[in-house]
């Protein structure tokens, strides 16, 4: 299976969205499993179900080891490098008869559609999404921004950026934000900068936190001003920040 080119199209997570599930197969031989932000406690027990019960299971390596626990099923784990060899390896064994799951951190929903796409096309055929819990409801929460007055943008994926990064332009100040920053050319510091820049109030609340539900979660409060002095660079040492963060922007009033 060739790799997807975004540069060129189609993206895998129009793919993935172009039309709505088919109706429900609770046999549904390939399900993809949202783990939640990476604490066991957040798995959901229709998750850990198809988890336990799946023959094969395949994602990339950071997802695969938060639930290896949970199940007997051969792991195939992947890189971005080889992830369409990995991928080709799992329908294989999906079209032999083997129930497959694909895992998925957080919520398949939140920022997951390129590679629910690539396993769609790998496999031939529609695959069964179960929701997980996303970082961005904890972080929602955590902030105190409902959802119903919030714009969600994830920057958390390939390719091009500009119509997301609009989004955020447009309604910065008017809605909360809740942002899945993209590692690490497109961190905390970077968005701060492109907002202010575009005419956002320095002084508007901003929250970042990192790893949500885990041990060592931590949250730093600030201002957008003062988060922008962290932009810059594209390598993990040009921000304080981890990878596993949620920018939240809180609205004006």
């Amino acid at each position: 299976m060739s790799e997807y080119d975004l540069d060129s199209g189609p993206d895998p997570a129009a793919v993935a969205a172009a039309e709505p599930e088919p109706s429900r197969n609770a046999a549904a031989p390939v399900h993809a499993v949202g783990i939640g932000p990476g604490n066991p406690d957040y798995l959901t027990r229709r998750g850990a179900r198809a988890i336990r019960e799946a023959d094969v299971v395949v994602g990339f390596e950071t997802v695969v080891d938060f639930v290896a626990d949970e199940t007997g099923a051969d792991l195939l784990t992947c890189g971005y490098a080889d992830e369409a060899a990995t991928l080709d390896t799992f329908a294989e064994r999906v079209r032999a008869g083997d129930r497959g799951t694909a895992l998925l951190m957080g919520d398949p929903n939140h920022s997951g559609y390129q590679f629910l796409g690539k396993v769609e096309r790998a496999v031939g055929a529609p695959v069964t999404v179960i929701p997980g819990i996303s970082s961005l409801q904890v972080a929602a929460s955590r902030a105190r921004t409902p959802m119903e007055n919030s714009a969600f943008v994830t920057l958390h994926k390939s390719g091009d950026l500009g119509a997301d990064l609009d989004r955020l332009v447009g309604a910065v100040g008017d809605r909360h934000l809740l942002v899945l920053p993209r590692p690490f050319d497109w961190m905390p510091g970077d968005v701060a900068d492109l907002l202010v820049e575009s005419g956002a109030r320095p002084g508007l609340d901003a929250l970042v936190l990192e790893r949500l539900t885990h041990a060592d979660e931590r949250v730093t409060r600030t201002r957008l001003g003062d988060l922008r002095e962290s932009a810059g660079g594209s390598d993990p040492d040009s921000t304080p920040f981890s990878d596993l963060s949620v920018l939240v922007v809180r609205r004006d009033g």
